[in-house]
């Protein structure tokens, strides 16, 4: 059994259905990337496995566990991290505060030795550890809302378009920071519009279509298909 499963999932906004059956699967250690255009219904799948939503049909499983139709706290609780779209920090908080906030779920746990980590991984953030979150760049704010999701030791990390709006160094260091995760056998699902650089770090790849999914393979499968790389890569 995969650590994550979702069987034919659909979520709807009212009278409108934004997720259409759409089944997916995630091994423990992978990176999986899920690509589309906006309104594909990317974030829309990340937000109901988080449990931010609720799905009107399917499945969702981790490690053998129901979770559609739990609260978005008790999905923490199983293990699953979500640094969203946007990073949603607490700007009045300092960072050292959010990245605190971030292992709540880890109730009496000492969390030292999880900030250290941050910290060694991202470094600016260490000499901005007092500073209001709010007043970081765009870069230090997406950098404080991963390290703030694996605050909580997930088995499994979400992150939903962590290179939007970033400068080219930016979006390279977060990418590195990725392929560092997966380095040391984070497992992760990953939502990202440079297709080619989500597919480039993806052991599998998904592609959703307003709401199907149409299309999976290998990273490297989805980045030599002639419709991926006509649609989503930008090659004639």
């Amino acid at each position: 059994m995969s650590l994550l499963e979702v069987h034919d999932l659909r979520v709807s906004y009212g009278a409108i259905e934004a997720i259409k059956g759409i089944s997916l699967s995630v091994e423990e250690g992978q990176v999986v990337s899920l690509i589309g255009t906006n309104g594909a219904g990317k974030t829309t799948t990340l937000r109901t496995l988080s449990g931010l939503l609720k799905p009107t049909a399917g499945e969702i499983m981790f490690d053998g566990k129901r979770l559609d139709g739990m609260a978005a706290h008790d999905v923490v609780q199983q293990g699953i991290a979500h640094s969203p779209e946007g990073r949603r920090i607490f700007p009045l908080m300092t960072v050292e505060e959010n990245l605190e906030l971030g292992a709540y779920s880890r109730k009496g746990a000492t969390t030292a030795e999880d900030v250290k980590s941050v910290f060694t991984r991202f470094p600016r953030l260490e000499e901005r550890r007092a500073q209001k979150a709010g007043t970081l760049s765009g870069g230090e704010q997406q950098m404080l809302a991963i390290g703030r999701a694996l605050m909580s030791r997930p088995r499994l990390l979400m992150l939903d378009e962590p290179s939007m709006g970033l400068s080219p160094i930016m979006i390279q260091l977060i990418f590195d920071t990725i392929a560092e995760l997966k380095a040391t056998g984070t497992t992760i699902l990953l939502v990202e519009q440079n297709a080619s650089a989500a597919l480039g770090l993806a052991d599998v790849g998904y592609v959703l279509e307003t709401g199907n999914m149409v299309l999976t393979g290998s990273g490297k499968e989805l980045l030599t298909d002639e419709k991926v790389r006509k649609a989503y890569l930008g090659e004639d």
